[in-house]
């Protein structure tokens, strides 16, 4: 299988501030992960272009965009506690949501199998009026923007440890998005309750498994397969594009979750069963360990790839908490009522 690495020296102008983690070096800890794999025979390195206004206008409000833009342009600056931008970030983050639009235009003429996009700033946190959480532009919301646009189904798996409020939001009330999310639960930015599953006729459509400290990728896969699996197969979705953030790595210090490099290998595997070849895409999200960031790169970019690639250090197996999985299915059980788009 072919995988497509989408990337731009323009990532590492992106100014995030001094001692800031979401840092250039993310990227080069990254494209190290890529590298590790030594699947080069599969990888296809491609440039990407800027994203064009009407995609980004489909997810952000124009009044949003022309600001940015400006404060960008003009020096920059702290945006709220946790995100800033400098002269450089414009044109970073319209290369970052470009990148996405790029590589279903590849993959649509059967270029790869799939494409992974090693991009910042990162864009979960976006939302269609409001930078935050590192985030400026919402990078996977413009491309599932594009593929509804015509008419596709898209599955979007957001693995990251913290909850991505943005792309939730953007989406919350649309049948055509089936939004999942695992993340630690109580953290910022305090989104994503079990409680929260749409609204309108996209009831039923987000689906949160917030999971507390310590949590297990194997808890974490199981709760994909015993709450999530049934609504994707009957929801039949046309691609997958992935929020990939590797910061549920127990080595993260900015989260306390008990992931390993091998969990997403299995989690990127998992949800690649529900589309044709050539019909999945995943976004770098946050990640800010840079040795877990490049060994949980090299297990998911070997998902992509259709092959099995553990670092030797993530051997070791955690355990299924089934009072977790308990609690979650019966949450959302009382939270849908008689409104499960999917029973």
């Amino acid at each position: 299988m072919i995988v497509l690495i989408g990337s731009h020296t323009q990532y590492l102008e992106h100014d995030s501030g001094t001692y800031h983690p979401e840092s250039p070096s993310r990227i080069e800890a990254v494209l190290d992960g890529v590298k590790r794999t030594g699947l080069e025979d599969q990888i296809r390195f491609f440039t990407p272009t800027e994203a064009d206004p009407e995609s980004l206008e489909y997810v952000h409000s124009q009044k949003y965009l022309i600001g940015l833009q400006r404060f960008c342009l003009m020096g920059g600056g702290a945006i709220d506690g946790d995100t800033s931008v400098s002269d450089q970030s414009w044109r970073a983050a319209l290369l970052a949501a470009g990148a996405g639009l790029d590589a279903i235009s590849r993959l649509e003429h059967g270029d790869a199998d799939g494409a992974f996009l090693v991009v910042r700033p990162p864009g979960h946190h976006a939302t269609s009026t409001n930078a935050m959480g590192f985030c400026i532009i919402n990078n996977v919301a413009v491309a599932v923007g594009s593929l509804v646009e015509k008419g596709k189904k898209v599955l979007v798996l957001d693995y990251d440890a913290h909850h991505g409020n943005g792309t939730q939001d953007i989406f919350y009330g649309s049948d055509k998005v089936l939004y999942i999310s695992t993340h630690q639960h109580p953290l910022y930015p305090g989104t994503g309750r079990v409680q929260e599953v749409g609204t309108g006729p996209g009831v039923g459509f987000t689906i949160n498994l917030p999971m507390p400290e310590g949590t297990s990728g194997e808890t974490i896969r199981a709760a994909l397969e015993v709450i999530a699996q049934n609504a994707v197969e009957i929801f039949a979705p046309d691609w997958v594009v992935i929020s990939a953030g590797f910061d549920g790595h127990y080595k993260d210090p900015l989260t306390n979750l008990g992931l390993r490099a091998q969990d997403f290998y299995h989690i990127t595997n998992w949800a690649m069963q529900f589309v044709p070849k050539g019909r999945v895409l995943a976004f770098l999200e946050g990640g800010y360990d840079l040795g877990a960031l490049r060994d949980s790169t090299t297990a998911a970019v070997g998902a992509l790839a259709g092959e099995k690639i553990l670092p030797k250090e993530e051997s070791v197996r955690g355990k299924v908490s089934h009072e977790t999985l308990e609690a979650l299915s019966e949450s959302r059980k009382r939270a849908l009522g008689d409104r499960d788009p999917f029973c």
